[in-house]
């Protein structure tokens, strides 16, 4: 069995600083980093022991450059590097039986969600697909659905596992730590994180035959409403996106693979809206 890991680093336990994600920050990030890569390999170590026997892990944060090789087994394989065509969920069609998502986080506009944003803080505000708000995780779920692969297991912070679980009620959630605001946590420790991670990693390859892919039927509908108004003046000149309101743009496609391809694009260049002096 083959699982595909995509791995974030805001939901890492203990984790409520942009300083802690920032790979500029030469203090704390060193410290996080490795946290992340050690929660990835105690989801690996986890799967393994229910029977899975590869792994494919995309590295879906910031730079994509974050995990640390000597954390992780050596007979892994490992994407790195960004951009990315298809960014969080990179070569996930790639031959994986099921995905792990791990690491994640809330979504953009939720109350109580630590670092809560889609993407990026700065250029997403709400993305909606056939009228259902989504997350990272549900927009990966979904990458992940069209090419037949379940996500299995889902880790970070409380809120985004309880939101996922409602549309993946098969998933295993391991929830690490609770959102105080924006910046502060009430959090397991760096060792009991990863020990629940382990255990759910393994319970989450048992109850895999429970498990089936999450998907957004055709046609598919995205509705983006960005941070600013200027995000929206970028992006509704990409063939294909229609102004519908100060901030919001909206994109059709018949599938959902093409809807999440122009969601990255419109991200990407709707961002530069924000390097404008």
């Amino acid at each position: 069995m083959r699982i595909y890991i995509s791995c974030d680093m805001e939901g890492t336990a203990g984790v409520c600083s942009w300083k802690q994600c920032d790979p500029e920050n030469h203090d704390e990030y060193p410290t996080y980093r490795r946290y992340m890569s050690k929660e990835v390999r105690a989801a690996i170590e986890g799967a393994r022991e229910a029977g899975a026997t590869e792994f494919l892990v995309n590295d879906s944060h910031s730079s994509m450059r974050n995990l640390l090789w000597d954390e992780l087994p050596h007979d892994v394989r490992v994407v790195s590097g960004s951009p990315k065509p298809y960014s969080m969920g990179e070569e996930i069609g790639s031959g994986a039986d099921a995905a792990f998502l791990t690491g994640y986080h809330a979504k953009s506009g939720d109350r109580d969600g630590v670092l809560a944003h889609t993407f990026s803080d700065s250029t997403v505000y709400r993305v909606m697909m056939n009228g259902t708000e989504c997350s990272e995780a549900l927009l990966i779920a979904a990458l992940a659905g069209v090419h037949g692969l379940p996500v299995l297991l889902i880790t970070g912070d409380r809120t985004i596992v309880s939101e996922t679980l409602r549309y993946l009620p098969w998933a295993v959630g391991v929830p690490v730590k609770d959102s105080i605001g924006y910046y502060a946590v009430n959090t397991l420790t760096p060792l009991a994180a990863q020990a629940a991670i382990r255990r759910g990693a393994r319970d989450a390859v048992e109850r895999r035959a429970k498990a089936r892919p999450f998907t957004f039927d055709g046609p598919v509908e995205m509705l983006l409403e960005t941070a600013r108004v200027e995000n929206a003046d970028f992006i509704e000149l990409m063939p294909g996106f229609e102004r519908v309101g100060g901030r919001t743009v909206r994109f059709r496609a018949n599938e959902y693979e093409s809807a999440y391809r122009a969601y990255v694009a419109a991200v990407r260049l709707g961002g530069l809206a924000n390097t404008v002096a």
